[in-house]
């Protein structure tokens, strides 16, 4: 895999991302150090720890997405966790250890699924070897043929041309193990792994489709040409060695107020999670995880509370501190306009299905991008997602009419149709300079 400079992590993050350079700069450059650290000598790579990043800023404005498409780039382990979701040992919710545990079964999927793509060519052939026969057999017995070689022929070129994908076949599977909570909050365990695999597979009788029966075959097969050893290896390097780990609302956790009431356990949660990202050794049914490498970037709009309410242990585990700005109307344009698999883009792909073609122009753009900016100024901010909000109104007529039965309309969304669309929402803010 090709190792990109920062400046081509930037690059590819602005694809999907909309300004805060400033955040897409130390995610770069805490990727690229990773890539620097691998280069060094073992000795000096020991002491060589990530530098982890607080990103501050209101919701909407890409703190999540930044570190979402920072992983996907480079195909690391990802985990995504809300501080809120955890509390002080000794009180009832999720232990902080479990963050780890989750982000190994991330790591072994990811692995996996690496694997499976190696051997998928030498799986499909036996798969569909298998189908082919299952299908002659079970047809044979519907109507029995007065010529095999025949009946054969046909159905291998009705399968290869997708023609039986829908036809009922039985296929032996295996039952689902039964997932045992070990202790509150630890996460759940196959009972089958729990006891060492000493009782056999459970396996049942179920119909299904020949193109459901090929997706179950497929991952069956694969586990047999899968060594589960390497996997579980390779897995344990990549998440101790290339893991993130993205703590979202880490402000709610962040208190100098009462410890009585409410606020009781925040402290308390900090001081669990500061062993994790210090560096310590978790224990995981697949082996035990250093957390030394891990990097972590933590996230929180910090409305109320402010990033020095921190621990100050906690606190000095995140050197780097970066605030992402608001959104202006010109970010919005480029959000409606520039990014891959835009918003705009993505309803027109969505409407094609019911035979409309919708385009957007110029000026509705304009107008979509103001009435936006104006819309987070006027009542809560909510970033980039409230254009979720107002395309859906904006659309809501053409979505509910359209039903793929008419022959293909062109519509055209112009600076007057999202007027009269939106004529509520306009209305509001006429309104509101009235209103001390």
């Amino acid at each position: 895999m090709e190792i990109l400079s920062p400046k081509q992590i930037v690059e590819e993050l602005d694809k999907y991302i909309i300004g805060q350079e400033k955040a897409k700069k130390a995610v770069a450059v805490a990727l690229r150090n990773r890539y620097r650290r691998s280069k060094l000598p073992a000795e000096l790579k020991e002491d060589i720890t990530p530098k982890n990043i607080i990103l501050k800023g209101p919701t909407g404005v890409g703190k999540t997405e930044i570190a979402k498409r920072l992983a996907k780039l480079v195909k690391a382990p990802f985990l995504k966790v809300e501080a809120t979701k955890f509390t002080e040992v000794g009180y009832v919710g999720r232990d902080v250890e479990s963050i780890i545990r989750d982000l190994m079964e991330v790591a072994i999927r990811l692995v996996q699924e690496e694997k499976f793509e190696e051997v998928k060519s030498k799986t499909f052939e036996v798969v569909n070897k298998k189908l082919i026969d299952m299908i002659i057999s079970a047809k044979n017995k519907e109507e029995p043929a007065t010529d095999l070689i025949d009946l054969k022929e046909k159905i291998k070129k009705d399968y290869q041309n997708g023609d039986l994908d829908n036809y009922t076949i039985e296929l032996e599977v295996v039952e689902a193990p039964k997932q045992v909570e070990i202790m509150p909050g630890m996460g759940t365990m196959d009972l089958g792994d729990m006891l060492g695999g000493i009782f056999p597979q459970r396996k049942k009788s179920k119909k299904m489709s020949v193109a459901l029966a090929r997706d179950y075959l497929v991952n069956e097969e694969s586990n047999k040409f899968i060594d589960m050893d390497t996997v579980k290896a390779e897995a344990i390097k990549r998440c101790e060695q290339e893991g993130i780990v993205f703590i979202d609302e880490i402000d709610k956790i962040a208190s100098k107020g009462s410890k009585n009431g409410p606020d009781v356990s925040r402290e308390g949660v900090q001081r669990d999670i500061l062993p994790i990202i210090e560096g310590c050794t978790v224990t995981t049914k697949y082996g035990t995880i250093r957390t030394d490498y891990i990097l972590f970037i933590a996230a929180g709009a910090f409305h109320i509370s402010k990033i020095e309410d921190l621990i100050p242990e906690l606190l000095g585990r995140f050197p780097i501190q970066v605030e992402l700005l608001n959104l202006t109307k010109e970010d919005f344009v480029n959000i409606l306009t520039l990014t891959k698999n835009s918003i705009t883009y993505q309803y027109s792909e969505l409407l094609k299905v019911d035979n409309i073609n919708l385009t957007f122009d110029e000026t509705a753009i304009d107008e979509i991008a103001d009435i936006s900016v104006r819309e987070n100024d006027t009542s809560e901010n909510i970033g980039a997602r409230r254009l979720h909000t107002i395309i859906e109104n904006l659309l809501e007529n053409i979505s509910y009419n359209a039903s793929g039965d008419h022959p293909i309309t062109n519509i055209v969304i112009d600076r007057e149709y999202v007027r009269k669309e939106l004529a509520q929402t306009l209305k509001k803010f006429d309104l509101s300079k009235y209103v001390l």
